[in-house]
């Protein structure tokens, strides 16, 4: 069993290399965080933007966190979860820092103006669902096989559902 402190050293280096850089320093590099005219010329669409950064960033803390204190691992393939993580938002949807993350692009692209940021989270979106689709479902299935399979049965891959699936670790958080 993999230490607790261990799990939670790693999934914060892990939070700041790859959030960091998918979401941090490559927008910035993209837009150097400079404030362009309003998208469809309303202010709305900046406070849109804030919303979203504002709902992501929480959900992927809460998602780096869990891996950490109930998986007993971190995203990072290097040191996976030895436990699958199905509390808080993986009970919304499966992929909870990959929406998040794409979330807070988005969101940094109707805040800024940048249209160019929006380019950014679509090819993000595409990284991601093919990441999940050639490595992460496979190597889940086989490592947590029907545990697995009844959380893919029940919990959507990308679109958050509104209630929460109440699997067989109900209680257990």
């Amino acid at each position: 069993m993999k230490s607790v402190t261990g799990a939670v050293v790693g999934s914060l280096v892990w939070l700041v290399i790859a959030p960091g850089l998918v979401a941090g320093y490559i927008p910035w590099a993209i837009s150097r965080w400079r404030v362009q005219p309003p998208l469809l010329d309303t202010s709305l669409t900046r406070w849109l933007g804030v919303a979203l950064i504002a709902l992501g960033m929480p959900v992927l803390l809460d998602a780096f966190a869990r891996f950490a204190l109930q998986g007993r691992g971190t995203p990072a393939p290097v040191m996976p979860p030895e436990r699958l993580v199905v509390f808080g938002f993986y009970r919304h949807v499966r992929n909870p820092m990959y929406v998040a993350i794409t979330s807070i692009v988005t969101g940094q692209g109707l805040l800024l103006g940048d249209s160019r940021l929006f380019a950014w989270a679509a090819v993000l979106w595409l990284l991601f669902h093919a990441f999940v689709l050639l490595y992460e479902e496979p190597i889940l299935r086989t490592r947590f096989g029907r545990e697995y399979g009844a959380y893919c049965a029940n919990v959507p891959r990308w679109i958050p559902k509104p209630r929460p699936w109440q699997g067989p670790l109900k209680g257990a958080e």
